[in-house]
């Protein structure tokens, strides 16, 4: 039906997409996602859109390259059958990390998808918490970039006495996201800072800031091999922190990742569900999932009712 909102998704992550469309108050749209015998991609949409509000939900998480496929075949799809607008709904943009050139000769593999999604037929793109905020310039399509502070400040109020606090960055990079995090909480700031030898191997780590008999509170975009996080909550107990918690929307969690948490310092690690965990992280008595569909269903109402999201944005 013409202007009907329709939310659809790819196999990336089916859990979120079916709470979005509870919090929405719709079904989730009836489209085929599957492999033929060689491996290529099957995407049929077996209902009409034409003239519809199309939002598609699909996170380019592992494996990374066929979740990016699915969403690309998913937004051509979309754009053929005379969807009147299609807003790819990404809670994790893969390739995130590679946004400039670090070295001669590579390719910013995150610009290039960007274009991919772009060609591919997206009208828009709704994401959260991406790892570089210049990301939303790579797209010639607006770009509203969602955040999960407010899911996460949430829990950690909640949970916590938030005078015993300290946020803590894992790096000098991440000190906004953390600065952000403690203004809320009325928290202090410490910042740690770390001497990389090689890619996901952290040699020396030295922390700026008073943490001693406080709970620490590790924030980060994302937890991928765990070894920064697990290095950094045994400097800041070594230092004379009490406990040691980190928040991280992203669970990467690649790699030997969640034995390194189970046997870290770490009290307990908070990520959210945009990317779904494997059995072995799921069973993990310190990992613990919060969910953003909530949020992404309201930017998603907002946005086919045209209303400001700004305020989604704190």
């Amino acid at each position: 039906m013409k202007d009907e909102v329709k939310v659809f998704a790819g196999n990336s992550n089916p859990a979120l997409a079916d709470a979005v469309c509870a919090y929405v108050g719709i079904d989730r749209g009836a489209a085929t996602v599957r492999r033929f015998s060689d491996g290529e991609v099957l995407v049929e949409i077996d209902e009409n859109v034409r003239g519809g509000d199309v939002f598609v939900i699909q996170s380019t998480c592992t494996p990374v390259n066929d979740n990016l496929i699915e969403l690309l075949l998913l937004l051509d799809a979309f754009r053929r059958a005379s969807a009147k607008r299609i807003t790819a709904v990404i809670p994790y943009y893969g390739y995130a990390r590679q946004d400039r050139k670090v070295a001669p000769r590579v390719p910013i593999s995150a610009k290039l998808v960007a274009d991919l999604i772009t060609t591919a037929g997206a009208s828009r793109v709704l994401t959260v918490d991406l790892h570089a905020g210049q990301i939303q310039g790579f797209f010639n399509i607006p770009v509203d970039n969602l955040f999960a502070a407010p899911v996460i400040l949430k829990h950690i109020r909640e949970q916590l006495n938030t005078d015993e606090i300290c946020v803590v960055s894992p790096d000098a990079g991440g000190v906004e996201r953390a600065r952000a995090f403690a203004k809320h909480l009325e928290a202090s700031l410490a910042i740690i800072d770390k001497r990389r030898m090689r890619a996901n191997e952290v040699a020396e780590m030295n922390i700026v800031g008073e943490v001693r008999d406080r709970i620490a509170i590790l924030v980060d975009d994302m937890v991928d091999t765990a070894g920064t996080l697990v290095a950094a909550a045994t400097a800041l107990m070594d230092n004379g922190a009490r406990e040691v918690l980190a928040c991280c929307t992203h669970p990467v969690l690649s790699g030997a990742a969640i034995e390194r948490v189970q046997d870290s310092a770490l009290a307990e690690l908070v990520v959210t569900d945009t990317i779904p965990l494997r059995p072995e992280a799921a069973a993990c008595p310190k990992i613990k999932v919060l969910s953003v569909a909530h949020l992404l269903a309201e930017a998603i109402k907002r946005t086919h009712y045209e209303q400001s999201i700004s305020s989604l944005f704190v």
